[in-house]
């Protein structure tokens, strides 16, 4: 997760306060100019503005561009590059031509040296980077001139083009900096088509348009995301005037429908919740409470419970509707099978009702982090289930700062997913080699099966076995899983309807802030 979490309702009502300041942006604003003040209302900020640390991996980051980026279809077009990669060597070997007369916000161009200045930094193992793994098949990345850029892999990697979506910083300011403690990180200089204004932690970030932008000057001159972690809080500021839109949840999003003047969009994503079980504990390590709890759930009402049906079953980390989905492995609530699959195991009803082994009650606590409606909701269904089976949830709402270190030992409410290839979000969350590592494999999950289709997905360039390897990795879960994958989640944005034709991209977990219909913003035609 690279979002910054916001701790505590006191918090979030002083963000909701700030926000006051953005004015009365659907009048124009303080600044007025109608359609060319944008404010949007997200529930969370960045920890850092530094692509070196992470930010804007995945694309779409407004202050930088990438090499490749992604249009509405997620399919890759050329940014900073000219066109798409050439492939050579068998898929070894990748090169770049830089776009002309590219210049970043400072003025300076932009040229193959920061390229390979950037992609060295985020795999130089002092770089507090939890995402290199991403990048490994990189063997070297080397200048030619100063408008080719050469990468050298490892090993064939199927998807690698689209990691080259990660922004590109200026060796020249970055390069004089410590990468994980630099001014860089507030205050980042890029080619995209917005700079930064400023940023006042857990209230608001600003931003200008880039006049320079050498994909032409934006309509939206001024952007302003407002981070307001109250769900309701953010609707009532976008019913008030004070937003031109915002992320909510499904039930709040659905008071704005008879509103003439507002739009609802709505963006499928790979953006799942699921119960992690850490094998470090007694209980949620044992296969057969892991294999009870999987049939134990009943998906289907929590879409439409809980979601208000802006959602599907989640039965893995892979939506139903992915092209890389294994169709065989969707399965109903099944709590005859998950009693049986328990009594097996040794797990015998109590007098209270709640089984145990052993003289080990199954007794789990599962937390949630504080303020997330739509993961109290989802945890507390979760326990309902799981107590017709016999198994005693615990359901307790946290902090980040609490719930981050116990995550080893408890189960957690968590929330994932990743947009462009199954390796982006299956080896990451799966891998046993990043087993603890931070929100990595949360759960510690290890399964020399699934490390085996992991490691092949990755490393193949023939489609049919990685599929098959997909295909093997989904349906070990089934046998062994290390979560309890509940629903993938619609994202729901509300915005005043006075630009022309706004789409909206599928998206991973991390939305909002570069996701939603402004995902493209600096392309929004007025409608008057």
């Amino acid at each position: 997760m690279t979002t910054r979490r916001i701790r505590g309702a006191a918090a979030a009502v002083a963000m909701a306060a700030a926000v006051t300041a953005c004015s009365a942006p659907g009048n124009g604003g303080a600044d007025g100019g109608g359609a060319e003040s944008v404010v949007i209302g997200v529930s969370t900020e960045p920890d850092t503005l530094s692509p070196l640390l992470g930010y804007g991996k995945d694309g779409n980051s407004k202050i930088f561009d990438g090499l490749l980026a992604r249009d509405a279809d997620l399919g890759l077009e050329p940014a900073l590059a000219e066109a798409l990669p050439e492939i050579t060597d068998g898929g070894r070997t990748y090169t770049y031509t830089l776009r002309d007369g590219v210049k970043f916000s400072d003025g300076e161009p932009l040229t193959a040296d920061d390229v390979v200045f950037t992609y060295r930094t985020v795999l130089d193992d002092k770089t507090n980077n939890t995402a290199k793994s991403e990048l490994d098949a990189i063997k070297e990345v080397k200048a030619v001139g100063d408008d080719k850029v050469v990468f050298t892999l490892d090993y064939p990697y199927a998807a690698f083009a689209a990691r080259t979506v990660l922004p590109v910083v200026p060796e020249h300011v970055a390069g004089k900096q410590d990468p994980n403690t630099g001014a860089f990180n507030t205050e980042p200089i890029g080619t995209g088509p917005y700079v930064l204004t400023g940023w006042s932690k857990g209230e608001k970030l600003t931003f200008k348009a880039n006049p320079d932008y050498w994909g032409g000057a934006p309509k939206v001159k001024k952007l302003t995301m407002a981070i307001i972690a109250d769900d309701d809080v953010r609707a009532t500021r976008l019913r008030s005037g004070d937003l031109d839109g915002a992320t909510l949840p499904p039930n709040l999003a659905a008071t704005f429908e008879g509103d003439a003047g507002k739009k609802t969009h709505r963006a499928t994503s790979y953006d799942f919740r699921a119960v992690s079980l850490p094998t470090g504990n007694p209980v949620t390590g044992d296969t057969a409470i892991r294999r009870a709890l999987d049939l134990a759930v009943d998906r289907e009402a929590m879409v439409d419970k809980i979601l208000d049906g802006a959602g599907r079953p989640a039965y893995g980390p892979l939506p139903v509707d992915d092209a890389w989905f294994a169709k065989d492995v969707e399965r109903p609530q099944d709590l005859a099978e998950a009693g049986r699959l328990l009594d097996e195991a040794g797990w015998k009803p109590g007098k209270d009702g709640v089984r145990a082994k052993d003289g080990r009650p199954a007794r789990f606590t599962l937390y949630y982090p504080s303020g997330d409606k739509v993961r109290q909701d989802h945890a507390l269904a979760y326990a309902s289930d799981a107590k017709k089976t016999g198994i005693d949830v615990r359901v307790e709402s946290a902090t980040w700062e609490v719930i981050e270190p116990r995550m080893k030992q408890d189960a957690v409410l968590a929330g994932f997913g990743s947009t462009g290839d199954p390796d982006f979000g299956l080896y990451t969350l799966l891998h046993s080699s990043l087993a603890g590592d931070g929100f990595n494999n949360m759960a510690l999950y290890d399964d020399p099966a699934v490390d085996e289709a992991l490691d092949t997905g990755r490393r193949s360039q023939d489609t049919k076995a990685r599929e098959a390897a997909y295909d093997d990795l989904q349906r070990a879960l089934v046998k062994n899983p290390g979560y309890t994958f509940l629903t993938h989640i619609d994202h729901l944005y509300v915005l005043d309807d006075r630009w022309k034709d706004l789409t909206t991209q599928t998206e991973p977990h991390e939305h909002g802030f570069a996701s939603g219909p402004w995902w493209n913003v600096e392309d929004w035609q007025p409608t008057a």
